[in-house]
């Protein structure tokens, strides 16, 4: 692992200026997630991600301490590019883009230490035309960030181990806090580490195993206090997630490559790349297998299989396919690599169409709100059902009307107040409705009596005072003018 052979190793003789390894797939990469950034609306983790970035350092704390501690640290984050950028679409997620083109070249160039120059071109280029490259590196969630830190601290724990000294250890121990505080998940990659440390150990100095060990100890001061939060907060963040099952486990490939063809190509490219590179596929080899392992079995015991989570090991797993793709001259290699992005063109064209989850479901947050902002007045009020739900369809029309949004009538307290990603409601529903003469109800899904739909005493006091005027149906919503 710490002598990686010359760059002229493959066959067809060495690739030119292999210090520049990263260049190519970097600027791919950049190429292709800024392709079509801003088209698919926000979906409905994005908007959480919206509804916290906009909301004050205090009010982020606050959001911490009662439902998303785990992801605290990255909002706290967009709060801050916010500020700078503003909230667009493409602002929004122009993090992910450049961490995504960031994390291709690093593995580049881990690629290049590992397994050669030729291994660690072709992987940066592998992951660039990935599908799920394009989902995550477009998408504002920290996905694509913990990438990019899982790549970075292996690549700076490959350089510690082979020229030991602390300032290399300090930079390793940053990275790593860096990780922890952007993805919990992806701490898991340690156990990769650790093998790796143990591994090295038997042929160099003993001290490694303990400095790498208080390399850790940053990280464990600064992510405990989210690992307690966060353990306290699943039951909720996580109620939508089931226990894990194998059928889970035959489909991640799939689920992170947002391709199930490509992913299956990766696999077996991987899988051909780990028996070519023998004892040197085992650190790229264990972060792949050691997290999907790790949160396998947890999942088998609580709710906490969710693909995506795992995203950060794809970047490992296109080195092992760089390796079996660089034991053919580069033309056919390259071949490859383009088959691969051709039969994710499908997957490619779909996620930029919408990010909903599945794709099949999408729900017009925009169509929604351009149906209300062409028709409403002064004095309008909104009405939402269902309220409290992972829909979040107060946030999404929010988002597109901002300061054109009608009144919301039945809220009596913001989601930044409570500390929460839901709004409360009246309790009294008849009486906050007193005086709105007309009221646009927007509920989830296509309804052709909406306001037959709405539940309880909201429901009640609606039906009770309102007719419906008209009704629009958008993709997932319907939209409902009501008059007194």
């Amino acid at each position: 692992m710490t002598a990686p052979p010359p760059a002229g190793d493959a066959p067809g003789g060495p690739v030119r200026a292999p210090r520049l390894v990263w260049v190519g797939p970097t600027l791919a990469t950049l190429a292709v997630v800024l392709t079509g950034i801003g088209h698919a609306q926000p979906w409905r983790d994005e908007l959480a991600t919206w509804s916290a970035a906009t909301r004050s350092p205090g009010d982020l704390v606050r959001l911490a301490g009662t439902i998303d501690a785990a992801t605290g640290p990255y909002y706290l984050f967009m709060h801050a590019w916010v500020a700078l950028a503003g909230d667009s679409v493409a602002a929004l997620r122009l993090p992910a883009a450049l961490a995504m083109a960031a994390t291709a070249g690093l593995t580049a160039v881990l690629g290049q230490r590992l397994a050669g120059t030729r291994a660690g071109l072709l992987a940066g280029l592998l992951l660039a035309v990935l599908p799920g490259t394009s989902r995550y590196g477009q998408e504002a969630r920290p996905y694509a960030l913990a990438a990019f830190f899982a790549v970075l601290a292996t690549l700076l724990l490959v350089g510690a181990l082979a020229r030991p000294g602390w300032p290399r250890w300090a930079a390793y121990a940053a990275a790593v806090a860096a990780l922890g505080l952007t993805h919990l998940v992806a701490l898991t990659l340690l156990a990769a580490h650790a093998v790796a440390v143990l591994a090295a150990h038997r042929e160099g100095p003993p001290s490694r195993p303990l400095r790498w060990s208080l390399a850790l100890v940053p990280a464990a001061l600064l992510v405990t206090p989210l690992v307690l939060l966060a353990r306290g907060q699943r039951s909720r963040q996580l109620d939508w997630v089931d226990t894990v099952r194998l059928t889970d486990l035959t489909a991640l490939p799939g689920g992170v490559a947002q391709s199930g063809v490509v992913g299956g190509l990766l696999v077996g490219l991987a899988a051909l790349g780990a028996a070519r590179l023998g004892r040197r596929a085992l650190l790229p080899g264990c972060a792949v297998l050691l997290p999907v392992l790790l949160l396998f079995a947890a999942g088998a015991v609580v709710p906490l299989w969710v693909s995506r989570y795992l995203f950060f090991v794809v970047p490992f797993g296109c080195l092992l396919a760089g390796a079996a793709l660089a034991t053919v001259p580069l033309p056919p290699a390259l071949a490859v690599v383009a088959l691969a992005g051709l039969l994710g063109l499908p997957d490619q064209a779909a996620l930029r169409r919408t990010h909903e989850w599945p794709r099949s479901a999408p729900v017009d947050y925009r169509g929604a709100a351009r149906v209300v902002a062409d028709g409403q007045r002064p004095g309008d009020a909104v009405v939402y059902s269902p309220r409290e739900s992972w829909l979040f369809l107060d946030l999404g029309l929010d988002y597109h009307l901002g300061g054109r949004r009608p009144r919301d009538v039945l809220a009596t307290e913001d989601q930044a107040r409570r500390g929460d990603l839901w709004a409360a409601e009246c309790a009294q529903p008849a009486e906050c409705l007193a005086g709105a003469q007309r009221v646009w109800l927007v509920v989830a899904g296509r309804r052709d009596d909406p306001l037959a739909t709405v539940p309880g005493a909201k429901g009640d006091a609606l039906r009770a005072s309102y007719t419906v005027e008209r009704v629009w149906h958008r993709p997932g919503l319907t939209v409902a003018l009501l008059i007194r």
